[in-house]
């Protein structure tokens, strides 16, 4: 599955937040139920709009988001 798909991100939608495609809810509301410890079928309840392949979309995004991250170390001195 390609999250393209089914995630956008458009400056007119949520201040560019990544969305479900034809919703207004975002990427971050999505991973945040899960970890508050929702089940997808308690989302799915709740939230009729979406789809099983939405949230396995907002979790691919999440993931490549994080794969993507970089860390830089940085010395601090001490004066």
């Amino acid at each position: 599955m390609a999250w393209q798909d089914r995630i956008v991100v458009d400056p007119g939608i949520l201040v560019g937040k990544p969305v479900v495609k034809g919703t207004r809810l975002a990427v971050e509301f999505i991973i945040d139920l899960l970890a508050q410890g929702w089940t997808e079928a308690e989302i799915l309840r709740n939230y009729p709009g979406l789809t099983r392949e939405d949230i396995r979309a907002c979790l691919v995004y999440a993931s490549m988001v994080l794969r993507a991250e970089k860390v830089y170390p940085f010395a601090v001195s001490e004066a």
